[in-house]
């Protein structure tokens, strides 16, 4: 008799329709959470067990992803045998085709894996468009997609400045909006990257207009609410002359989500989550087991 097996899957969402990356709430009408679609993927490969979806990293309504990470238990009816990662992919992806929602990698993992406590970084990414006067004049393959400042200048070097002072061990108290868990959370995060680079749009090679963009890049093991939003805001109002670099530093500095300034939070449509990183080893399955459910397996674990 086949056991129950553990699958990590990536997957790649667009957040404009959807509640967020987590279930919505079942008495409330409007979006459903991208969970809720890919659980209902899952249930109808008809597993013996119930489903539940454990996901690495929430995401809010209209933020999107290229590669969030899930994880899911799964045993089949009949003594079948368990599926082999890339036909879990295509049956998966076969039963998401009307949505958004995208189903890129899978593997079988250890029983005692862990999407979210075994994740060893995450990586968000903010597109920030410049000098379009109206969003409706943007290339329809950017729309929702990035945060459109019709203002065109920027002091990007302020802006190098302030992201350097986020870089590091600190309290972002500051940095995080209100939720239900604020009281279980630890304030403190590493960064390990804030980055500002030219970008590109979608469409650059066929548009008939040039349009500069900007990435933000952030890294760190785990993030507050909001706390990425937050800090692409920040940065931006001191490219906009609207903050001073030291001003940046006292609201870090107060360790208290009241200093935050009002508005000046970044728009959900410009962020993407891109990356979430594993070790290899947390995702290699011990030999026995690996040889007796996946005899096709040869690809390696990348992240």
């Amino acid at each position: 008799m086949h056991s129950w097996t553990r699958y990590l899957i990536f997957f790649q969402y667009i957040g404009a329709k959807y509640s967020g990356v987590a279930k919505g709430n079942p008495h409330q009408l409007g979006k459903r959470g991208v969970q809720d679609h890919l659980e209902d993927a899952i249930t109808r490969l008809r597993p013996l067990n119930p489903v539940s979806l454990s996901i690495s990293s929430r995401t809010d309504t209209g933020v999107h992803a290229l590669s969030n990470s899930a994880h899911f238990d799964l045993q089949r009816k009949n003594d079948k045998p368990p599926f082999t990662e890339d036909i879990l992919v295509r049956a998966l992806n076969f039963h998401l085709r009307t949505e958004q929602i995208r189903i890129t990698r899978a593997y079988c993992v250890p029983h005692d894996f862990h999407a979210r406590f075994h994740a060893q970084s995450r990586t968000y990414v903010y597109r920030i468009a410049q000098g379009i006067s109206h969003k409706s004049l943007l290339p329809l393959t950017e729309c929702s997609l990035c945060w459109n400042l019709c203002n065109m200048k920027l002091d990007v070097g302020a802006m190098h400045k302030a992201a350097a002072l986020l870089i590091g061990t600190h309290d972002f108290s500051s940095f995080r909006a209100i939720s239900s868990d604020l009281p279980f959370k630890n304030p403190v995060k590493t960064l390990d990257v804030v980055d500002i680079q030219p970008g590109s749009s979608f469409a650059q090679a066929h548009f008939h207009r040039d349009i500069p963009f900007w990435e933000l890049t952030f890294r760190s093991r785990s993030f507050l609410y909001k706390q990425v939003r937050r800090m692409t805001g920040a940065v931006v109002a001191v490219g906009k002359g609207q903050l001073s670099v030291p001003e940046l530093k006292d609201i870090l500095e107060a360790r208290d989500s009241r200093a935050f300034p009002q508005g000046l939070t970044a728009p959900a449509q410009g962020l993407f989550l891109t990356r979430v990183d594993y070790r290899d080893t947390d995702l290699q399955l011990p030999q026995q087991t690996s040889e007796m459910q996946l005899p096709t397996i040869g690809n390696s674990l990348k992240k």
